[in-house]
């Protein structure tokens, strides 16, 4: 029976997502509760990995059980296994065939700074820049960035790909008051992707760039071109759409 997961969780003492040996992981920690409720190791295939000290609001992840356990239950005993930093919000059944990275047709993620006073409890949840920056500007950038294109130069440049292209379909800022979010809308996002464009789009708001720029940046497929990768924090995966 294959289990499709809707869970949040506080990325701050974590590792990133994905397992890694000796690291404290997202993955391992309710692989970890799966195995003590299953008696069996269990495998979770999440939608995509989020880094250390980012955060998710609705991540999936699907698993199989030998076994048909009753969603609300099986909910309830994940949660009771694993620590406050992790919620599963729902579980569902799905087709024998579905797979939660491979159908996927759209990620949200958004991107949270402070452009005022430094605010000591919100350090590990909203990125604290604490500086102006030229909002405007930064908005004339998104026009460079929504379609497809290939975005190799910002991606992780150690990494070789046959298949550096995605699909931005739309990118927003609202401000309110002293916080910026940025939100990001596309059919999929390679490694540091977001990042990445954040970093640029604050060196473009402190006007140490301008938004034009981009084209060329991005029709150069060249990594050392674009900004500096902006901080974990800040930074939540929203959402993930299936066509289910």
């Amino acid at each position: 029976m294959r289990y499709l997961m809707t869970f949040s969780y506080d990325g701050t003492n974590y590792n990133g997502y994905q397992k890694q040996p000796n690291k404290n992981t997202i993955q391992d920690e309710i692989e970890l509760a799966l195995e003590k409720i299953n008696n069996k190791k269990i495998t979770i295939h999440a939608s995509g990995r989020t880094d250390a000290k980012v955060h998710a609001l609705n991540q999936k992840a699907h698993f199989d059980l030998e076994k048909e356990i009753d969603e609300n239950k099986l909910k309830k005993a994940i949660n009771s296994l694993t620590s406050d930093s992790i919620y599963i919000k729902e579980i569902e059944k799905v087709k024998d065939d579905f797979h939660a990275r491979f159908d996927v047709v759209e990620k949200e993620y958004v991107y949270k700074i402070n452009i005022g006073e430094y605010i000591p409890t919100d350090r590990n949840y909203i990125y604290q820049y604490n500086k102006k920056l030229d909002i405007k500007e930064m908005k004339k950038s998104f026009k460079y960035l929504i379609g497809t294109h290939n975005f190799k130069s910002f991606t992780k440049t150690n990494i070789e790909k046959e298949d550096y292209i995605r699909t931005i379909y739309d990118i927003d800022l609202i401000e309110n008051e002293d916080i910026i979010v940025l939100t990001f809308k596309g059919n999929g996002f390679l490694r540091y992707m977001v990042r990445n464009i954040v970093g640029t789009l604050i060196e473009i708001g402190e006007n140490k760039r301008k938004s034009s720029e981009l084209k060329h940046i991005i029709e150069s497929e060249d990594r050392t071109l674009a900004g500096k990768t902006a901080s974990p924090v800040g930074l939540y995966l929203k959402d993930v759409k299936y066509k289910i």
